[in-house]
């Protein structure tokens, strides 16, 4: 059997009490002589600290969870990177766990596992719960906040970009271009971030009068190969002459699938990709991006969480920008 504090306590000579808030940092209960004793008896006796017990103790976790789905797009590494940067400068540890794509188990799983411990927040990025594990989410009265995915009539508090005007805005740049015949590769229409980018390209499309055919959107899951599978359609079913793709892997997967269909791009068809991560930067061409702060997202996420009080989150939507490259 381990160290206990209760040992700690008989080798120092202090109180168990005293030995708890020693470790939990709690500083105005004890002399710095008294703390240099428990300290010492730490030493001597090789205890390691268990963090769950310390956090019962004091009422408060420095456990910030991250539950992810595992959607093939490089965009959340950048978020990631964010939170994991203010988690740090915040002396919070950080614990990552996948929720699948559409999985209503996984994402059951994964809500478990972190309401079963004791942590400070939940931060869910580009996760589309169902209704189910909706209601577990609810049910855990743990502080969460999603990320890089919004909802209407503040349905729950999110940080992300307006996906309406992402999608209204890549398809505004391109009829600004002169193109009138406009797809939405890989549109993703089954999730909640696919219906609200849509709907900013029916609304782009209906206010210069385009009547979209229904093949125009191509469904797919922002990956790679849906990117391709776009273009093998559009070629052999459409007469368009330009797109927005719903991520930079699916604008990777139009561009060279179409260099070997010998489609020129952009003289022939032009692209514009969602999301704007360095991947539109080492292709040739380079890929004209609605750009996205997602960096700041998970920044904002984890002060946000650290800040909370008894308030509700407030809802926000980080800026974006069309970054013009070759590919349109």
């Amino acid at each position: 059997m381990g160290t206990t504090i209760k040992d700690i306590a008989k080798l120092a000579g202090v109180s168990p009490a005293t030995v708890s808030r020693v470790l939990s940092g709690q500083t105005d209960f004890y002399s710095e002589k008294t703390a240099k004793k428990v300290q010492q008896a730490v030493k001597k006796l090789g205890y390691r600290k268990n963090t769950n017990a310390v956090e019962l103790v004091t009422q408060k976790s420095h456990v910030l969870a991250v539950i992810i789905s595992t959607i093939q797009t490089n965009a959340a590494d950048q978020i990631i990177n964010g939170i994991q940067e203010t988690a740090i400068k915040n002396n919070l540890d950080v614990i990552i766990l996948y929720a699948g794509e559409k999985n209503a188990d996984l994402q059951k799983k994964a809500l478990k596992t972190v309401i079963e411990r004791s942590v400070m927040g939940i931060l869910l990025v580009a996760i589309d719960l169902n209704l189910q594990n909706e209601a577990l989410l609810k049910s855990a009265k743990i502080p969460f906040l999603f990320l890089s995915i919004g909802f209407l009539e503040n349905r729950f508090p999110f940080i992300s970009s307006d996906d309406f005007k992402v999608g209204q805005e890549a398809t505004q740049y391109l009829i600004n271009k002169g193109h009138t015949k406009i797809g939405f590769a890989a549109a993703n229409s089954e999730s909640n971030i696919g219906q609200l980018r849509l709907a900013g390209y029916w609304k782009a499309l209906s206010q210069h009068h385009i009547k979209p055919k229904l093949d125009w959107a191509y469904d797919g899951e922002y990956t790679y190969e849906d990117g391709i599978q776009a273009m093998n359609y559009y070629h052999q079913h459409t007469d368009l002459t330009a797109a927005v793709a719903s991520s930079d892997l699916a604008a990777i997967g139009m561009l060279n699938q179409a260099k070997s269909l010998g489609i020129r791009i952009p003289e022939d068809f032009a692209v514009i990709s969602i999301d704007g991560t360095f991947l539109c930067t080492i292709m040739r061409p380079q890929i004209t991006s609605v750009t996205q702060v997602f960096r700041e997202m998970g920044v904002k996420g984890v002060e946000t969480l650290v800040k909370q009080t008894s308030k509700p989150f407030k809802s926000l939507y980080t800026p974006i920008k069309i970054t013009e490259r070759e590919s349109s």
